[in-house]
């Protein structure tokens, strides 16, 4: 079931949540996280999404947590898709792949360099954004997926009003083009997340909006993925810590 479907579905004032997983990088991390899925499902998230590697490094354990979340452990799954060193032939396996799993979501994303590199580089073959994969999986596979998109809420406090006005007409192209979903980069000021939200819907952007939140586990981890997104901290949060 696509998740737009899902959202769609819900009584009015029902709260949806999803969680995020990350392939672990070794065999022993792999069996923990299916632990951790196990318990976490308990309650009863909408979806849960899985990450794709840049370059598709994590390509082959992506695709199989993601067959074994909907399959074994039975929960909506939408998994995350980059264009980073992924002609167009990759980007078909797993589109394919998932599809005949019974998957329905993706999240349609441009990616991270790989490591070691400061820039994007559109690989021979591939989609230079996000905007290309959107319309791509459109084109080629109808209404099968529900196509997720990243938006950004403009709170790094680093852009200047018309980069965040092109951040928005940017995303009112992917939506265009047919994305039904939009999940944000994580934030922690709510009102930069509600001014986000309005000035989507001035401009014409009307499918559901999802608040990305990343939990404090620890210090460490917190300002080393609030540095990456440059995620503008309240000053509350900051004493707290």
């Amino acid at each position: 079931m696509k998740v737009i479907e899902k959202i769609q579905s819900l009584q009015e004032g029902k709260v949806v949540f999803s969680f995020e997983f990350f392939p672990p990088k070794t065999e022993d991390g792999v069996d923990n996280l299916f632990e951790r899925m196990d318990r976490m499902v308990a309650h009863n998230p909408s979806f849960c999404d899985i990450t794709w590697g840049a370059g598709g490094s994590t390509a082959d354990l992506t695709l199989d947590i993601a067959n074994k979340m909907q399959n074994i452990i039975c929960v909506e799954t939408m998994m995350h898709l980059t264009c980073t060193n992924m002609p167009v032939e990759k980007i078909d396996h797993a589109l394919q792949t998932i599809k005949s799993n019974g998957i329905q979501n993706v999240l349609a994303l441009r990616g991270d360099p790989p490591h070691g590199q400061d820039k994007f580089v559109q690989v021979e073959g591939g989609f230079s954004c996000a905007l290309d994969l959107v319309k791509h999986i459109r084109s080629k596979y109808g209404d099968y997926f529900g196509i997720t998109v990243a938006g950004y809420p403009g709170n790094d406090g680093v852009a200047t009003p018309e980069a965040y006005q092109n951040e928005l007409a940017y995303l009112k192209r992917k939506v265009d083009a047919g994305a039904d979903l939009i999940v944000t980069q994580l934030f922690y000021d709510t009102d930069i997340f509600l001014k986000f939200v309005n000035d989507c819907r001035q401009i014409g952007i009307n499918c559901p909006i999802v608040p990305g939140i990343m939990p404090i586990n620890n210090y460490k981890g917190f300002l080393r993925m609030t540095g990456f997104c440059k995620t503008k901290i309240p000053a509350e949060i900051t004493a707290a810590l």
